[in-house]
C-alpha cells in the first residue's frame, strides 16, 4: 500500500512539472494566434489599359564618335585609357609643341616688324605734309615753284599709300599670329563632351596627321531609345506620344516620341522611331546599344480592374488571392487577364477597393488572422460594388 502511494505521488509530480513547462508555450502560441501574421496589403483598383505589342529596341547615344587630331604633329603623351570617364574640355592627349612655339614667336616678330613699318611710313607722311604746307604758304612768293609743289603733293600721296600698305601687312601678320596660336592650342586634344573612352587609337611617339583619330568617345548621359517599328503600326506614333518600355531589370519607364525617320527597310518593312526616355527608379548603368523592350500600343484604351502581381498565389493549378476581411485572410479563386505593368487584369473574383495581401501570403491559410504592416486604416472588408467579369 505504501509503495502504491509513493508511485502515485511520483506520477502526480511529473505531470505537474510537464503541465507547468507546456503552459507558457501554449500561451505563446495563443498570443501569436491572437496577434496574427504580419502582412502587407494593396487595394484592388480600376486602371486604364491599352493592348500592346512588344518590340525590341536599343539605347543609342546622341553624342558618340571619334575625337581626331586637328594638326599634324607627334604624340607626346596620351592621358586616358579605355573605360576612363572624362568631362568636357578635359585633356585627352598632348602633342609635341616645340616647333609650333617657335613658329608663334616668329609670327609675333612679324607683327612687331609691321608695327615698326607703319610708324616709319606715318613719320614720312607727316614730314611730306609739313613740307607741302610750307610750299603752299610760298605760293604768292617769287621763290614759289609749281613743279616742286606738285612733286611734294605726289610724295604725300605715295606716303599715304605706304601707310595703308603697312597697316595691311600688320593685319596679315596678326592673322598669322592667331593661326599659330590656334595650332599651338590644338596640341592639347580635349574632350568635346562628357563621356567614356571606348577605343584608344594612338600611343605616345606616334605621328598624327590632321584628322587622324586619337580616341573614340561615347556619352552615356544623353541617350535616346530607338526601335524598328512595323510600318503598319506607325500611324499612331506622332511627336509627343508617350509609350512604355522595359529594361532588363524589369523596371518600366516612359518615353516620348521625338521623331519618325521617313525611311523604310524594304526587307523588314519597318521604320526607325526615336524616343526620348525618362529614367526613374533604377540603379542600372546605361550603355549605348543596350536592349530594351518597347510596349507599343495597338488597341484602344479601356478601364479594367487590376490586382498587384505579388498578390497572386498559384495553388494546385488555381490562381488564389488572399483578401483581408475583418482581420482575417480569406482565400479566393480569381480569373486573370493580361498584365498591366506590375499588375494583372482581373476578369472575375475580386471587387474594386478590396485589400489583398501582397507580402506574407506565402504561408497563409484560409481564415488565418493577419496584422497589416504600417496601416491603421483602409478598407479591409468587401466592397459594395459588384464583382468584375460577370461576378456573382
Amino acid at each position: 500500500m505504501i509503495k502504491l502511494l509513493l508511485k502515485l505521488t511520483a506520477v502526480t509530480a511529473a505531470l505537474a512539472i510537464a503541465f507547468s513547462a507546456a503552459g507558457p508555450v501554449d500561451a505563446k502560441k495563443d498570443g501569436k494566434e491572437k496577434r496574427g501574421t504580419l502582412v502587407q496589403v494593396d487595394a484592388v483598383k480600376i486602371e486604364p489599359m491599352v493592348q500592346t505589342m512588344p518590340i525590341i529596341g536599343r539605347l543609342v547615344a546622341r553624342q558618340a564618335g571619334v575625337v581626331a587630331s586637328r594638326i599634324e604633329a607627334p604624340v607626346a603623351v596620351v592621358k586616358v585609357d579605355v573605360g576612363d570617364y572624362v568631362k568636357k574640355n578635359e585633356v585627352l592627349a598632348v602633342l609635341v609643341s616645340d616647333r609650333l612655339k617657335w613658329e608663334r614667336e616668329l609670327k609675333a616678330a612679324k607683327v612687331a616688324e609691321s608695327k615698326a613699318k607703319i610708324a616709319t611710313a606715318k613719320a614720312k607722311l607727316a614730314l611730306a605734309k609739313q613740307e607741302l604746307r610750307r610750299l603752299g604758304r610760298l605760293r604768292k612768293s617769287p621763290a614759289f615753284s609749281q613743279a616742286r609743289f606738285e612733286d611734294k603733293r605726289l610724295d604725300v600721296t605715295s606716303y599715304q599709300t605706304s601707310v595703308a600698305e603697312a597697316e595691311a601687312q600688320l593685319r596679315s601678320a596678326r592673322a598669322n599670329l592667331r593661326m599659330a596660336e590656334v595650332d599651338l592650342r590644338y596640341t592639347l586634344i580635349r574632350a568635346p563632351y562628357n563621356g567614356v573612352v571606348t577605343v584608344r587609337h594612338t600611343i605616345a611617339g606616334a605621328y598624327l596627321k590632321e584628322g587622324q583619330p586619337v580616341v573614340t568617345l561615347v556619352s552615356d548621359e544623353d541617350l535616346e531609345f530607338e526601335a524598328d517599328v512595323p510600318s503598319n503600326r506607325i500611324s499612331g506614333l506622332v511627336s509627343g506620344v508617350e509609350v512604355d518600355f522595359e529594361l532588363e531589370d524589369k523596371t518600366r519607364h516612359r518615353a516620348t516620341v521625338r521623331a519618325v525617320v521617313p525611311e523604310e527597310n524594304p526587307r523588314t518593312r519597318t521604320r526607325i522611331v526615336r524616343f526620348v526616355p525618362a529614367f526613374n527608379g533604377t540603379d542600372m548603368r546605361f550603355a549605348a546599344n543596350q536592349t530594351a523592350t518597347l510596349h507599343l500600343p495597338i488597341g484602344k484604351k479601356r478601364m479594367v480592374v487590376t490586382v498587384h502581381k505579388d498578390a497572386v498565389v498559384n495553388s494546385r493549378g488555381n490562381q488564389i488571392v488572399f483578401v483581408v476581411e475583418k482581420r482575417r485572410a480569406r482565400a479566393r479563386k480569381v480569373h486573370l487577364g493580361e498584365a498591366v505593368g506590375g499588375r494583372f487584369e482581373v476578369l472575375s473574383g475580386l471587387e474594386v477597393g478590396e485589400m489583398v495581401v501582397v507580402r506574407g501570403n506565402e504561408r497563409l491559410r484560409d481564415g488565418k488572422r493577419v496584422r497589416i504592416d504600417g496601416a491603421s486604416g483602409g478598407k479591409s472588408g468587401g466592397g459594395t460594388r459588384g464583382r468584375t467579369g460577370g461576378g456573382s
